[in-house]
């Protein structure tokens, strides 16, 4: 999140939506995000619904990156943040969440 922050992809009062994983329910990373200024979205127990778009997204990445065994880390956050900025969409309205 800080990264992202850092880099100027996150606004005011954004929204980070996680699942209730122990490391998205902490103590830590919800103090971190009220000093982001990011507001947390999180699922419902048991509800697969509200991660189709997401799980959507990474499907589409392993198909196009496939699974690659990299030589090293650097590499492979290269390749993944090099396909994110080339599909990411900064002007149309997101079908799924208007």
């Amino acid at each position: 999140m800080r990264i992202a922050h850092a880099d100027g992809h996150t606004a005011g009062n954004a929204i980070s939506h996680t699942d209730r994983g122990s490391q998205y329910t902490s103590v830590q990373f919800r103090e971190t995000l009220a000093e982001l200024d990011v507001r947390q979205s999180t699922g419902r127990t048991g509800s697969c619904f509200d991660n189709a778009a997401a799980e959507s997204c990474f499907v589409v990445l392993k198909s196009e990156i496939g699974t690659t065994a990299w030589p090293a880390r650097k590499q492979a956050r290269q390749d993944v943040f090099g396909w994110i900025a080339q599909h990411d969409n900064r002007q149309r309205i997101h079908s799924t969440i208007g």
